[in-house]
């Protein structure tokens, strides 16, 4: 029961939609036949273009206003002179400094002379391999000391002044005196403080190196232990 209410409910609601929507369509029909005929549009006019210039055209100039081929420079312009077939492969002259002007000559920086001081006493370390002492004694130059079986015998002794890089060198002669009483040369050259591992003398008892030149010495020198 309630089912045949309900359909006959939506269909009067269709038909009601529908009467509404056509009525409206009706209307808007009878508006549109009330509105006033259109009159025709008005005609364009158009503006005549003035005919194009027969005047030729320049033609347009290269970048940086150059001259074209074959025309001269001007003045105030210069070109780039090429070098003639017959020059080629010669060295290329110095440029020339601009009018008014002077050229800077660029002179290197001379090296700094070697400044080395001469002394007189030469310092050098020992290791007696045996004891595990380490004795320190200076020797004048083109003086002989004997240290255990070893006898050194410094040549020169330099060093640096203190406002310069600490570099200090000697050229030594060491002999070692053998078991049966001859004198053996074992080392010539030079010892450097700063590296003492290069040029140390090694032997298998005792070890030298440099340590320092001096110009003093505690130890007086050979001339005052001769005349005592």
């Amino acid at each position: 029961m309630n089912d045949k209410i309900s359909i006959r409910a939506l269909i009067g609601a269709v038909a009601f939609s529908a009467s509404m929507f056509a009525g409206t369509i009706t209307y808007a029909q009878d508006a549109i036949d009330e509105l006033p005929p259109i009159e025709g549009f008005p005609p364009i006019e158009s503006e005549e273009l003035p005919p194009l210039s027969t005047q030729e055209l320049p033609p347009p100039r290269p970048p940086q206003d150059l001259p074209l081929p074959g025309d001269e420079l001007e003045q105030g312009q210069s070109g780039q002179e090429w070098p003639l077939p017959e020059q080629q492969g010669q060295p290329v002259p110095p440029p020339q400094p601009p009018s008014g002007g002077t050229a800077e000559e660029i002179v290197p920086e001379k090296e700094k002379k070697v400044v080395r001081v001469s002394n007189k006493v030469a310092e050098f370390a020992g290791l007696d391999k045996i004891t595990g002492r380490i004795t320190s004694f200076d020797v004048y130059i083109n003086e002989t000391v004997q240290f255990g079986a070893l006898q050194v015998t410094p040549k020169v002794c330099y060093s640096r002044p203190d406002a310069e890089e600490p570099k200090t060198d000697s050229f030594v002669e060491v002999d070692e005196i053998t078991l049966d009483r001859k004198i053996r040369r074992i080392f010539t050259g030079w010892m450097f403080a700063e590296s003492p591992g290069i040029s140390a003398v090694e032997h298998p008892v005792y070890d030298v190196w440099l340590k320092s030149c001096k110009q003093k010495s505690n130890v007086p020198p050979p001339e005052e232990t001769k005349k005592n």
